[in-house]
């Protein structure tokens, strides 16, 4: 069995209007060596649909109950195959190049068991800070859990996400700082992160802070 380069998780919910954005922007990746993961978490929409649209991705699609995007996101990496894990959310995007530049610094740096950064803000900038919810910081200083890209032995020691809704990319980091995972950054922005969409799980909350 040929083991792809990289598996990439869609966890997805009740998103039929910007699915497709993303599995667009899977089409358009220059690098070819990957799987596709979709964890459809109970949707009531037409996703199964859509993701039938896209049959030249070679979609892997499975239905579940829902359970919150957190287990649909655990889901996916179980079923995962590839040398390294990586996430899109279903209202965001990879710019073409995104792949093949993790590739190329995954060959270079064959140490890296974590790697993440590298984004393109689209709408708010602002999060609320998992240390003080009642105050919000730019994602900047944030951890981007769709720029994460974990190798088989990371996936192994962190067995998957966990943590509360808000701060499950964060917590994830802080797990893989204790364990001693050899982690790396880049700079180069091509997760396309849409905070504009109005659905997102932080969106939502801000919402909350705000009233």
């Amino acid at each position: 069995m040929t083991i792809p380069f990289f598996s990439v998780v869609i966890a997805t919910y009740n998103r039929e209007k910007l699915l497709k954005r993303a599995l667009d922007s899977l089409c358009l990746q220059t690098e070819k060596d990957w799987e596709l993961i979709v964890i459809d978490d109970g949707s009531t929409d037409q996703t199964k649909e859509i993701v039938k649209e896209y049959a030249e991705l070679k979609p892997q699609y499975f239905f579940q109950e829902n359970k919150g995007f957190i287990r649909a996101k655990n889901a996916g990496i179980k079923r995962s195959k590839g040398k390294f894990i990586t996430f899109l959310d279903s209202d965001d995007e990879y710019a073409p190049d995104h792949l093949q530049l993790r590739k190329k610094f995954l060959r270079e740096n064959p140490q890296t068991e974590f790697l993440h950064g590298g984004v393109k803000i689209i709408g708010q900038p602002y999060v609320p800070d998992v240390n003080q919810p009642d105050k919000k910081i730019h994602l900047s200083e944030c951890f981007i859990g769709g720029t994460y890209f974990l190798s088989k032995k990371a996936v192994e020691i962190l067995k998957g996400y966990g943590s509360t809704a808000l701060s499950t990319d964060f917590d994830m980091m802080q797990r893989a700082i204790s364990k001693g995972l050899t982690i790396e950054k880049v700079d180069f922005p091509t997760y396309i992160y849409h905070r504009d969409s109005g659905s997102s799980i932080t969106n939502d909350m801000l919402k909350g802070l705000d009233q």
